[in-house]
């Protein structure tokens, strides 16, 4: 038995019996009244999602799960293979599990999986990820007019996002895997 404090994403919690992977959490503090967390969970043999409430101390039943590194290999038709870091082992993970961050999957990319009973339940990714521009336009002169003023490029693996009218194709930017915006240039 846990509390409100043990939700996170990635997190197995058994409700009326049955059990609920944790794909996204936010901790409400709405300044007046209790806090509370809201969930979006994911029923783990059936993969309905439902929506959670829980106010701030409540008792909550997360269940155990092993935490494993594993290193994203290729995307296998509706399946992304991984590799098991430890054992060299392939595991093989449907995109209903990954969900939306199977944008954000690039090879070689490291993540944390959350394992039930020897099955991936859930994936965690780093907060951020550096991703190569391959395609930017040219920024122009007098495009700086409007103050804050952003263009949109496309990565290395597809992705296209907003960013700094300076950046230019070729150069290593970082992308916050939770919002999905612009997190910077790469120090590497």
């Amino acid at each position: 038995m846990g509390d409100t404090t043990d939700i996170r994403k990635g997190a197995v919690i058994r409700h009326n019996n049955e059990l609920y992977v944790v794909t996204s959490c936010q901790f409400v503090n709405p300044g007046k009244g209790q806090a509370f967390t809201k969930t979006k969970l994911k029923n783990i043999s059936s993969g309905k999602g439902t929506e959670m409430t829980y106010k701030s101390g409540e008792n909550v039943d997360v269940v155990e799960v092993q935490r494993q590194n594993i290193q994203f290999l290729y995307k296998n038709g509706e399946f992304f293979s991984f590799m098991n870091t430890d054992s060299y082992e392939t595991l093989d993970v449907s995109s209903d599990i990954i969900g939306d961050d199977t944008k954000y999957l690039k090879e070689g990319i490291m993540v944390i999986a959350s394992l039930y009973e020897g099955n991936v339940v859930a994936i965690q990714l780093p907060k951020k990820i550096v991703y190569k521009v391959i395609t930017a336009p040219p920024a122009v002169k007098g495009d700086t007019a409007g103050g804050n003023v952003t263009k949109e490029v496309e990565l290395d693996n597809g992705l296209k996002i907003h960013v700094p009218i300076f950046i230019k194709e070729g150069e290593e930017i970082l992308v916050n895997t939770e919002t999905g915006e612009y997190g910077g240039r790469s120090a590497e």
